[in-house]
């Protein structure tokens, strides 16, 4: 497998543009990680994450993990790319509703950018929104110790200074998915996720040697987490083949159809996306709750029971998992679009009439393995956090950080691999046409 390992490294060097694209990704995400540590201007950033690291609790942690750390110091990307997910999500949902919008999505490329440019906008209103939330929190926050100077000088600057960052984060991830290697917004969630591996070893080998944990437990942490990868590389891995065969056809003196193939559909269609629009969406009230409610029993109250580790965070992040995976699915895949374009080459499956029953069908396969998918995924995601909140189990990343930093590696070395494969048929047509050319 070692062997296996350096042979691919090797190749991947050899191949210019391929070497190029990752070079061009690990310098942006190089970028991110600087801009990750560069304070916010007025603010008293060691204090401040000293208070947050004792006194932000499970919820600070979690999403400080999807911002690698700069939550917690409030520096320039403190919002990170959540306000961009959130925007996504509000888009999604109003393409549903809004038949205007519904006609952009199926104009192709055209109607794809204009979606894409209301996207930018609502993320900037959002990043207004919660960075002057901050803004107000933080000048409440301990009589304004973190704060250098109080008013609406500190509330601009602040306001301007986050959602910059946050406008930066969506362009280095609009060009790592153009110009790079994998989609560039799940790429920077999985860098500010791995950034907190190396803490996370060091205080497993702290609380291994102060005797906090035996190796007893640290042998079933190890198993845990090989059982999860597995299990979600299994699972990513799986498909449901539905059989279409296409009848002949004569045209002239040719025969065309006649062949056998299937339609793939992946056991977990949605990836990532409905753990990261569910924790998106649990972020923005218990954020802002957090941050503004402080000293309000109320507001403290809603903060700590939306926290990690609560029952009705779980039972809400479990829910909400579960509407995404079937909204998402029923947003990629359109069982009348696939039944109506394999009617019109002449193709259709075995056993069921072209037309509205295969539509009916393929609808009924879609939510089976949906519900297999949305069980799956609701599984990975809080299990971890059960472990962590009910049985102590000191494991340092939730399910959706694992979940995500897999999807994303898998993702990615796909695309890798394409474009490795992709580059040798590029070279043996390239010779094809030498040949030819020669005679």
């Amino acid at each position: 497998m070692l062997d296996r390992l350096v042979t691919s490294i090797k190749n991947i060097i050899k191949i210019e543009e391929l070497r190029n694209r990752i070079l061009f990704t690990l310098g942006l995400l190089a970028i991110y990680r600087l801009g990750g540590h560069t304070p916010t201007p007025g603010i008293n950033g060691e204090a401040l994450s000293q208070f947050l690291r004792e006194k932000g609790g499970a919820l600070m942690g979690f999403f400080d993990i999807f911002s690698g750390g700069a939550l917690s110091k409030l520096s320039i990307f403190a919002l990170g790319i959540m306000p961009y997910i959130s925007a996504s999500i509000i888009l999604q949902l109003l393409t549903v509703v809004i038949p205007t919008l519904a006609a952009l999505a199926k104009e192709g490329e055209s109607g794809r950018r204009k979606i894409i440019q209301y996207t930018r906008y609502g993320t900037v209103l959002i990043s207004i929104i919660q960075s002057f939330g901050i803004a107000i929190g933080l000048e409440g926050m301990q009589n304004g110790m973190f704060v250098q100077s109080s008013g609406w000088r500190f509330r601009v600057m602040t306001a301007l200074t986050l959602t910059t960052g946050t406008i930066f984060i969506m362009w280095l991830g609009e060009q790592i998915t153009e110009r790079g290697i994998g989609n560039g917004i799940s790429v920077i969630i999985f860098a500010g996720i791995i950034s907190g591996i190396p803490k996370a070893i060091v205080n497993t080998i702290r609380i291994f040697n102060t005797g906090q944990i035996g190796p007893f437990l640290l042998i079933v942490v190890g198993v845990m987490i090989f059982l999860v990868v597995a299990a979600v590389v299994y699972m990513e891995s799986a498909r449901r083949k539905i059989p279409v065969q296409y009848a002949k056809r004569v045209v002239g003196r040719k025969v065309y159809g006649g062949q056998s193939t299937h339609i793939p559909l992946k056991l977990n269609t949605a990836g990532v996306i409905p753990p990261i629009f569910a924790s998106s969406l649990l972020a923005f009230p218990a954020t802002i709750a957090g941050f503004v409610g402080q000293g309000n029993p109320w507001f403290q109250a809603v903060a700590k029971q939306l926290g990690p580790g609560s029952f009705p965070h779980i039972f809400l992040y479990g829910t909400l998992i579960i509407f995404f995976c079937y909204f998402y699915t029923a947003v990629v895949l359109n069982p009348v679009d696939m039944a109506d374009n394999m009617k019109k080459y002449g193709g259709f499956i075995p056993g069921v009439r072209p037309g509205q029953r295969t539509s009916d069908y393929i609808y009924k396969v879609m939510s089976r393995i949906t519900f297999i998918g949305a069980v799956y995924l609701t599984g990975s995601a809080i299990l971890p956090e059960l472990l962590i909140s009910y049985a102590h189990v000191p494991f340092y990343f939730g399910g959706t950080s694992l979940l995500i930093v897999i999807v994303v590696a898998m993702d990615t070395s796909q695309q890798i691999e394409t474009h490795m494969i992709s580059r040798h048929y590029e070279c043996f047509l390239k010779k094809g046409r030498m040949k030819g050319t020669s005679f």
